[in-house]
């Protein structure tokens, strides 16, 4: 499950990192990103295959949907293990793989006082490039929606205790291969990745999509910011 996350860094980094050549589009950082809010993407051009960096809006809405958007479902998620065979997203799959570049994303852990947020971002300090897939919808009145969704799988065991899915985190020698400009299976992509992460509890005003900004990653005690190995022979099946 991926349902919120913190994309922070800015255009031009995310742009040198990804080797787009579009122009940069301009966006605030958000420590909050939610469903149907707009967040930057890496894609192929359909026409020219280069990189590019765009807006899109978060929560899937495939090309051949019909009616008003307001009345068809856009998930932000797609399952690892359905995602090449759902009508929703196999065409996606197929034809329209992107990345979405993050700083971390958040997940909920119940409790007795309620459900406790936490924080999880590389331990390394790396971006983390989600597997996702997108969509460019036209309306009959030309209207047009290009959307993205994130590509889950089953978490690694040291996240099971949050939830029982994760985003994929797409390796930098895997991004091609992704995009579709190298030869590769991308569905042997989708599994729990390999890399350390930092897992900490924050605060529960990411509860409200009206927060926004840099306290929100604070830990609620230092000494509970842990780095969490999760090496391969460790993965969950």
């Amino acid at each position: 499950m991926c349902g919120r996350y913190l994309a922070t860094t800015s255009p031009d980094e995310i742009r040198r990192i990804f080797a787009t050549e579009n122009d940069t589009p301009n966006w605030q950082p958000t420590w909050n990103m939610a469903p149907t809010q707009d967040g930057p993407v890496v894609r192929r051009h359909p026409a020219t295959g280069a990189r590019q960096l765009d807006l899109l809006r978060w929560g899937l809405l495939p090309h051949w949907a019909r009616g008003d958007p307001k009345k068809i479902r856009q998930p932000i998620n797609a399952r690892a293990e359905t995602v090449a065979a759902l009508p929703t997203f196999r065409d996606a799959f197929a034809r329209r793989r992107c990345i979405v570049p993050i700083d971390g994303f958040y997940e909920w852990q119940a409790g007795p006082d309620g459900k406790q947020p936490y924080a999880i971002a590389r331990a390394d300090g790396r971006i983390m490039a989600l597997a996702g897939l997108w969509e460019g919808w036209r309306g009959p009145d030309q209207q047009t929606i290009r959307s993205y969704t994130v590509v889950t799988t089953t978490a690694a065991d040291a996240l099971g205790h949050l939830h029982e899915r994760m985003p994929v985190i797409l390796e930098e020698a895997d991004w091609a291969a992704w995009l579709g400009e190298a030869p590769g299976d991308p569905a042997a992509l989708l599994r729990p990745s390999a890399a350390p992460l930092r897992i900490w509890p924050v605060s529960s005003q990411v509860n409200n999509v009206r927060n926004n900004g840099p306290e929100l990653i604070e830990p609620l005690a230092p000494e509970h910011v842990e780095v969490v190995d999760v090496p391969a022979d460790r993965m969950a099946s």
